[in-house]
């Protein structure tokens, strides 16, 4: 397949190339447009109690959580004086009046509303429409309209959270390619020693994420995507083009400096790199997919958007990448940088693998022993959903927040909201009254058959406390003849934390199977798959571990710039379990498959492992020193979620690269011997014949090395 696939490269490879630019200005035209089809939201399960209950309340009680909330404040008279009064009112008259609002209320109703130093004061706001897009259009008209003379303004609430998000984000992409393109082109000038062959990868870059642009606007058409899928696609797009574009031109290089000419290297390149970046891409899109089986829509675009990218970084080092590579031939290695020449390339992996194939016993327990101490934290992890405090200290959705929990009454509670419909609400909101750690309930809604029961804690509660709150009322006999639904901030994340957990074990078991498939086809083996698994469990439990300690337990907070909210949002954690699962994969594809190669033609284990090492040791550094580079942009951006994702995938790439790729793997690998690349019989025929190889696979009555070196 792969040998065929080159030759048709070469052939058509001015069409290509056009096909190439055409993605290009697709996605630099249409395709940008991707940034005004998003949405912000979809962190909750559509189907979950406390989403239905929120429905219910705001369709028969009418809404009760404001999209909106400005504050103003005072430098001098206090919020109660006449002047304040006036200005306040005008602005609220002005609101009221504006086709876009749907209520308005302010402190001349709700007494609350008024800080405990009388000198602030919020109206909340309720647009008319119930569509997520159409209210941050609504918010945008009637913003101006927000200031009050003499006082100072700022805008909160969930949809100037949301508009705040995304503006954010769009902030931090730039920054990331500000800071990581230039960076990246420096090492790659470095580490391809030439200037054309280092702008190989930054081309591929743009067409991955021009061409993931086009794609997930096209989608945005027929399912609402995160904001965030930007950052995934970015990220991913870039870091992927950039690993397959250094596989695929070192390995151009090589064969062009054993004397091949320009058409047969290009095979051998498309046979060899071009099959290892199949089986990578397909593995991490396969990995991401499983996110799809999880209800919430934040983790669905998530996975859409990081599947396109890869898709598409894949396509274009398999087709542009080398159709580019016919047409420089030789003058891939043309505006060489002068720098000292490396007298024994490789010499320090040979060193490094010999080592291993020694010690492979004392190499197993010692990495072990470290990563253990680093996924250690992750036993006590806390989750629970985030809030205003993902976005920078000084947005105002982020003040506001903060504002009204430290300085208003009742700041900082987050209550439980119980519906009940067709039924008497006293008598229950009684026993809810009852139950542990309850401080108080009461009905604070009537409307027809249908009553609001306000459920309130101490705010000192720990967060899984509670949610024991909201299991205990759903456990509760409902009054006769009445349906409750319990909703509010605690039954969301409750019903977010048993959503996941429900879907969880099928989405390990769909990356398992996947990558287990996909590396059996690729290297004839039962347990490398099995192992491969076991081995990305290890470094991702590594990553797991660092962020908790970051994140959770609050270390590195100045240097990272951000708040510890003593918890860690599950659906982030999810996510980054998807990417680093795939990622972890990827290099494990770029050491066995030299291995293998090397296999296929000695049939020595021993020699084979070493070989693989010495060969793709230095890609793997230079690739994942790159990726790094990537990720490190969005590891300094302005809101946690990326931030999370960042740091965990550049724990995850160092581990990976070096403590597991560099020396677990090659060191297991020594000791399982021939059972490396054992398979059953009818196993191994069906790879011989149906298995994504192009060198011969080794005949079944070969002799195998048994000894140990």
């Amino acid at each position: 397949m792969f040998g065929w696939w080159g030759r048709a490269v070469v052939r058509l490879r001015w069409w290509v190339v056009a096909a190439g630019l055409a993605v290009v200005v697709a996605g630099a035209t249409w395709g940008a447009g991707v940034f005004g089809s998003l949405s912000g939201g979809g962190y909750d399960d559509p189907d979950s109690e406390s989403n239905r209950a929120a429905a219910a309340i705001a369709e028969q009680l009418g809404q009760r959580d404001p999209d909106l909330i400005i504050l103003w404040t005072s430098a001098g008279v206090p919020v109660t004086d006449a002047s304040v009064r006036e200005a306040v009112t005008g602005v609220v008259t002005k609101l009221r009046a504006s086709p876009d609002v749907a209520q308005v209320v302010d402190y001349t109703t709700q007494k609350s509303f008024v800080s405990n130093d009388q000198r602030s004061t919020y109206a909340a706001v309720y647009l008319e429409t119930e569509d997520v897009d159409q209210k941050t259009a609504a918010y945008h008209r009637i913003e101006p309209d927000f200031a009050a003379p003499g006082l100072t303004t700022q805008v909160g609430g969930l949809v100037a959270f949301n508009d705040q998000a995304n503006t954010q984000t769009e902030e931090d992409i730039t920054r990331a390619e500000i800071f990581s393109l230039p960076v990246l082109f420096v090492l790659l000038v470095l580490i391809f020693r030439g200037l054309i062959a280092a702008l190989s990868p930054l081309v591929i870059g743009g067409i991955a994420i021009l061409g993931a642009f086009v794609a997930v606007r096209a989608l945005t058409y027929v399912t609402d995507i995160s904001v965030f899928a930007i950052n995934v696609i970015t990220l991913l797009g870039l870091g992927m083009a950039v690993d397959y574009s250094l596989f695929v031109v070192s390995r151009f290089r090589e064969e062009l400096a054993n004397g091949k000419d320009v058409p047969a290297a290009i095979r051998t390149t498309v046979a060899t790199a071009g099959r290892t970046v199949m089986v990578s891409g397909l593995t991490i899109v396969l990995a991401l997919s499983s996110l799809l089986i999880f209800p919430q829509p934040f983790l669905g675009g998530m996975a859409i958007g990081g599947m396109a990218a890869v898709l598409v970084a894949m396509i274009a080092a398999l087709t542009v990448l080398p159709a580019a590579l016919s047409l420089l031939g030789h003058r891939i290695d043309k505006l060489r940088i002068p720098l000292p020449q490396r007298r024994h390339p490789g010499a320090g992996w040979a060193r490094i693998a010999h080592s291993v194939m020694r010690r492979p016993i004392l190499y197993v327990v010692g990495v072990l022993v470290v990563l253990t101490a680093f996924a250690a934290p992750f036993l006590r992890v806390e989750f629970g959903g985030f809030d205003e405090r993902v976005l920078p200290a000084d947005t105002s959705a982020r003040i506001v927040g903060e504002r009204l929990n430290a300085d208003f009454p009742g700041g900082g509670e987050n209550p439980i909201n119980v519906l009940v419909s067709g039924g008497p609400a006293d008598a229950f909101a009684d026993r809810i009254a009852a139950l542990p750690d309850v401080k108080g309930a009461a009905v604070t809604a009537e409307q027809g058959g249908s009553s609001l029961i306000t459920v309130t804690y101490p705010s000192t509660l720990p967060a899984a406390e509670s949610r024991d709150i909201v299991s205990a009322i759903r456990e509760l006999p409902p009054p006769a003849g009445a349906e409750v639904l319990v909703g509010g901030r605690p039954a969301i994340d409750l019903d977010l934390l048993e959503s996941l957990a429900d879907r969880l074990p099928w989405m390990a078991l769909i990356m398992a199977v996947a990558t287990m498939l996909l590396l059996f086809l690729a290297f004839g083996s039962v347990l490398l798959p099995i192992k491969a698994v076991l081995m990305n469990l290890v470094s991702i439990g590594a990553s797991f571990g660092v962020v908790v300690w970051i994140f959770q337990d609050g270390h590195l907070e100045g240097l990272l710039r951000f708040e510890s909210t003593g918890f860690i949002e599950p659906s982030n954690m999810i996510l980054v379990l998807a990417v680093l699962f795939g990622l972890a994969t990827d290099y494990e594809v770029f050491l066995l498959s030299r291995v293998r190669e090397e296999w296929d033609r000695t049939g020595d284990n021993t020699a084979s492992v070493a070989a693989g090492l010495q060969h793709t040791g230095g890609i793997i550094t230079a690739a994942a020193l790159l990726l790094i580079t990537v990720v490190a942009g969005f590891a300094t951006g302005g809101v946690t979620v990326i931030k999370t994702i960042g740091v965990g995938m550049i724990v995850a790439i160092i581990v990976d690269a070096t403590l597991v790729r560099a020396l677990l793997v090659p060191a297991t690998m020594r000791l399982l011997g021939r059972w490396n690349w054992w398979a059953p019989g009818p196993l191994g025929r069906f790879y011989a014949r149906y298995g994504i190889h192009e060198t011969e696979p080794a005949p079944a009555d070969r002799p195998r090395e048994t000894a140990a070196v």
